[in-house]
């Protein structure tokens, strides 16, 4: 069943970078160099202090970030282009010791699992920003880390539970699709109001 593991945790990372980039390179990277678990492929590379210690920086950035109304919508829209190309190489790399049709699977899936759960974030925030007060962000962004770093534990250690909550999210985003694709179109129209040099709270209105 190695190759069942390896599989869930390549789809597993992937789904919890849409989610937290850092958090899961972290994660991975700490587990790999501080206890005798072995990643499997490429990502072994994140058995650096450099990398490490990178993503443990950019993790405590986009901690506080995300909890600043408008710069929490920028900064989305800006991952927009990091969180999802990052769940297909970290897919790929985890993949790479496998048979290469397998390969490519692996990391279109990890796209598609890290833009599906970044797009459904990304909506579930809109509908938030929408409230006046901080709390239900401040609720919403330490519960997004929690799942974040609780997903990529489950990727390593526990293959079949991470297999069940992809397949659980896999439901629920079939019937939360409408609302994540209309936040990504919001998302691109934000980035392009970035790009043109509109304001932070111009391109905040134009994310979801």
């Amino acid at each position: 069943m190695e190759w069942f593991s390896t599989l869930t945790l390549a789809l597993g990372s992937a789904w919890t970078s849409g989610i937290n980039l850092y958090a899961t390179v972290s994660v991975l990277g700490l587990l790999q160099k501080l206890t005798s678990i072995e990643l499997p492929g490429g990502l072994e590379v994140l058995d650096n202090w450099v990398i490490i210690g990178i993503a443990g920086g950019l993790y405590i950035v986009e901690f506080v970030a995300d909890k600043v109304p408008y710069v929490d919508s920028v900064w989305d829209v800006i991952h927009t282009f990091i969180r999802v190309p990052a769940g297909a190489i970290i897919a790929y790399s985890a993949t790479t010791d496998m048979d290469s049709v397998v390969v490519v699977i692996a990391t279109l899936l990890g796209g598609g699992l890290a833009l599906s759960s970044h797009g459904t974030k990304a909506a579930v925030r809109g509908v938030a920003n929408m409230s006046p007060e901080p709390v239900s962000n401040w609720t919403l962004s330490i519960t997004e880390d929690i799942l974040a770093f609780v997903g990529t534990l489950l990727a390593v250690l526990a293959p079949i539970l991470i297999a069940i909550l992809l397949v659980m999210f896999g439901l629920f985003f079939l019937w939360f699709a409408p609302k994540v694709f209309r936040a990504i179109r919001r998302m691109l129209s934000a980035t392009r109001a970035l790009i043109k040099g509109a304001g932070i709270k111009e391109v905040a209105r134009e994310a979801p």
